[in-house]
Order: C-alpha cells, then structure tokens, then sequence
C-alpha cells in the first residue's frame, strides 16, 4: 500500500513522527509531504498569491512553504510517481471536534485529499492544556494500525472522510471506540485576549477560555471526554437537503431535483 501521510502541525511536529510509525505498520512505501511550519487553524484554505517553496528533507519526505492543502495538491499532482492508495492527516497536537473541524488543517487535509479521490482519514490526540503537559501520542500510535485497517474494509460513498480523535488516556486506559456525530459546543469557548506591547500599543490574541461544554450524547465531544476513539464520518456536501424546500418556497421556485 502506498500511503501518503501530512498534519497541518509542521514537517517538524512529535505527531507527524508517529503517524508515519502508523503508516509504516500499514504499507511498505510511505510519503511524507507537510507544511515548513506550524499550519495550525488555516482550515482548508491554499495558496493563490504565493509561490509554493518544495524542500526535501529525507526520503521520500518533503516540506512545502503553504497551507496542508497545498501539500496533499502538491504531493498527489507533482510529488509521488502514482496516487497514493491512502492520506493520513496528523497525528494534531490537540482534538479536532465539534466546531474545530471548521478550523482544522489536519482535516482539511483530508478533505482535500477525499476531493482527489484517496481514501482519507484525519487523526488527532486529546490532551489537557496544562502548564508543560504534551500529548500522549503513544495511545494514538498503538490503537489507530489496528482501526484504519479496520476502516479499510470499508467501502465509503464518494465524497467521505473520517475523522478519528484520541482521548487524553494512556492506551490501557480507553474504554473503546464509538462511531459519532459532530457536535456543537453550547458555551463560547474563544475569547479576546487584548495586551500591549513595549510601547503601549495593542495588540491581541485569540484565546480558550476554558469553560466546559456539556455535550449531547453520541457527539464526538461527548465520546472522547468520557474516555472512547471518536470516529466521525464527514462529508463534502454541505448542502442542507432537509432545507432546500423551505428556501425554494420563500423564494417562489421550484425546488431542487
């Protein structure tokens, strides 16, 4: 199997080294092609205005200045000799649920990659905020070979990706795997955060304000929080079918086929 694998945390990030541990278990011949730098919540944007930059930093492993769309573009039209039969995004230091997979590149990533026609899949590790804690990628590392060959037997419409999420637990320690829905955070969870500089000057950043969501059951959010793998079918269409007759009738059309 050739797997092609990218985050949108850095060609340097601790999680792309084990993802490609991952996908060493899973194929003989395994690519690498994620952003120079820290891609972090540039969703599935790419790059227009700017040349892409190509760096090879191994073999087969490259870097590319842009967004984790523009490496899946550049990795599966100019990088590899033939499509890859699998992308793999991440593994993101930190979840990507609920409202976070709007924002996410390690998703988006993987959209980008379904839109190409590779079955593709979006992994990222839990873990708590506090002061010098890390992720524990190891529980992401041991569990994820076994559920992507799993996955793979999968026959998935056209148009759909996973997006699989890790508790912050050790691997002994997870209580299973759950199939989710997206869900949808009932408090503001980003802030404002205004400072200034040397000079007095604003400036500001966006900021967690560290409120707890209370989820509903069977979300993504919910799963992980009580300690289970999060797998979460997503689409491509966004179209809201239910909708489209309310929208034709205030609009004094027919509706569409």
């Amino acid at each position: 199997m050739r797997i092609l694998v990218t985050n949108d945390d850095g060609i340097h990030a601790p999680g792309l080294a084990h993802l490609e541990a991952v996908a060493a278990e899973l194929g003989a011949e395994v690519w690498t092609v994620a952003p120079e730098t820290d891609q972090s919540g540039v969703a599935h944007s790419m790059s227009l205005n700017d040349p892409l930059r190509l760096r090879e930093v191994g073999e087969r492993r490259f870097a590319v200045r842009g967004t984790p769309t523009d490496c899946v573009l550049m990795a599966v039209r100019h990088v590899m000799p033939q499509v890859p039969d699998l992308l793999l995004s991440g593994i993101n230091k930190g979840q990507n649920l609920a409202e976070d997979i709007t924002y996410s590149g390690t998703v988006a990533a993987a959209i980008e990659g379904t839109i190409l026609g590779v079955p593709s899949i979006a992994l990222s590790q839990a873990y708590s905020f506090a002061p010098d804690k890390q992720p524990p990628y190891a529980t992401a590392e041991a569990l994820a070979p076994d559920l992507i060959r799993k996955l793979l037997t999968l026959k998935l419409p056209a148009e759909t990706l996973l997006n699989i999420n890790f508790p912050d637990r050790a691997p002994d320690a997870i209580e299973g795997v759950r199939v989710t829905r997206q869900g949808r955070r009932n408090v503001d969870f980003l802030a404002i955060d205004k400072r200034s500089d040397g000079r007095g000057n604003p400036y500001y950043w966006l900021a967690y304000q560290g409120q707890r969501a209370q989820p509903d059951a069977g979300t993504d959010l919910d799963s992980v929080r009580a300690g289970y793998v999060s797998v979460t079918p997503l689409s491509i269409d966004l179209t809201h079918g239910r909708v489209m007759d309310d929208v034709a009738g205030a609009l004094g059309v027919a509706p569409g086929v």
